[in-house]
């Protein structure tokens, strides 16, 4: 099995934030398909930022390196990227999401090849994935948040995410968190994510101001979550701490290990390299005993690695990536009761909805 085509190309599609109906910037993927001369055709996306840099790099300088390479040899592919995208030290940015396209249109491959979903090739620990639901956009007042975590509970979610970090200030944040753990009940398991905007300053004093509300985790709470001031941060609260669904690759999780900074690893496929990277970052997980999740919006992507390993924990629902899913392929996987089953068909389990996506392209590149 060698790999004798590579296709890339950019679509955006439109989505709105729930109950009050407001549009949602334009989210826009980079999907890329590998085809196999012996016919089998997998695919892998990276998502949102710079999507032509990244749709570029993937056209002209990874496809062009690694045709004709047995799309199995992970380490070999891996290792003949690693100094075309950094020709010295670690890869970060864009290079990193070029390279996690590719990779999991590789895994996609085969699992194709194999008959095996994704989650068997990571080890099989389960055939699904208990979620928790990403809906407490900082757009909604404190009474919508109250209502759309009611209608989420109605579906048979149990477990919610809201974000913390808006321009009124923590006061105000607290606020909100109060509002909603008194109104949603002390059942509902309850996290915020500060999607990198506080200073260390802010987290501080933040963090007292929720802790009473039983918060299962706290993610991202500080700019660059940096690994020195969440260490110092973490041993003043009682909340757990996570990170990585925006440069969760090996070495910054190992960064947050050294510095006692995190208590659950969240790495996202999409951003940190890919598929293979992820497993590395499981392997280390399972190495300190910390609970493997996933954030940033990863959807099918992540799904696979919490359900494959045995220190996986619960996969992200986020209302924003799901409608794009949703639009992006055919009967994608739907949570019932909290939990999201992996789709019964080989490689990541999804069908691309090919007619939708020729109204959502933005640019192809053959």
């Amino acid at each position: 099995m060698k790999i004798k085509d590579i296709r890339v190309s950019i679509h955006a599609f439109h989505n709105f934030v729930p109950i009050i109906n407001k549009p949602i910037e334009d989210d826009y993927r980079i999907i890329c398909e590998i085809e196999t001369d012996d016919g089998h055709v997998g695919f892998g996306m990276a998502s949102r930022f710079l999507w032509h840099g990244v749709a570029a790099i993937v056209a002209q300088h990874i496809a062009p390196a690694i045709m004709g390479m047995d799309p199995r040899d992970l380490e070999l592919i891996h290792a003949r990227l690693q100094p075309i995208l950094s020709e010295r030290g670690q890869m970060t940015g864009i290079n990193l999401s070029a390279l996690s396209c590719v990779d999991l249109a590789l895994w996609d491959l085969i699992g194709k090849q194999s008959g095996r979903t994704v989650a068997q090739l990571l080890g099989g620990h389960k055939d699904y994935a208990d979620a928790y639901v990403t809906y407490g956009f900082l757009a909604y007042e404190a009474d919508e948040l109250i209502e759309m975590g009611r209608r989420l509970i109605a579906k048979g979610h149990t477990r919610l995410k809201m974000l913390v970090g808006s321009k009124a200030g923590i006061v105000e944040d607290a606020r909100r968190v109060r509002k909603v753990r008194e109104a949603l009940g002390d059942d509902i398991l309850l996290a915020v994510d500060a999607n990198e905007s506080l200073s260390a300053e802010n987290a501080m004093r933040l963090c007292p101001m929720i802790q009473e509300y039983n918060i299962a985790w706290f993610e991202d709470p500080l700019r660059r979550v940096d690994a020195r001031d969440l260490g110092m941060l973490r041993k003043r609260t009682t909340i757990p701490f996570s990170a990585g669904q925006m440069d969760g690759h090996v070495l910054r999780f190992r960064e947050w290990v050294e510095h006692d900074a995190i208590d659950i690893f969240m790495p996202n496929s999409m951003y940190n390299g890919g598929m293979t990277e992820t497993r590395r970052v499981a392997h280390l997980a399972q190495a300190y005993n910390k609970p493997l999740s996933d954030a940033g919006g990863g959807g099918i992507y992540c799904l696979h690695h919490v359900a494959g390993f045995r220190n996986g924990t619960l996969a992200e629902i986020h209302l924003g990536s799901e409608q794009v899913e949703e639009q992006m392929f055919i009967d994608p996987p739907k949570a019932k009761d909290g939990r999201v089953a992996i789709p019964n068909a080989p490689g990541f389990g999804v069908t691309l909805n090919r007619e939708r996506l020729k109204e959502t392209l933005v640019q192809k590149y053959l």
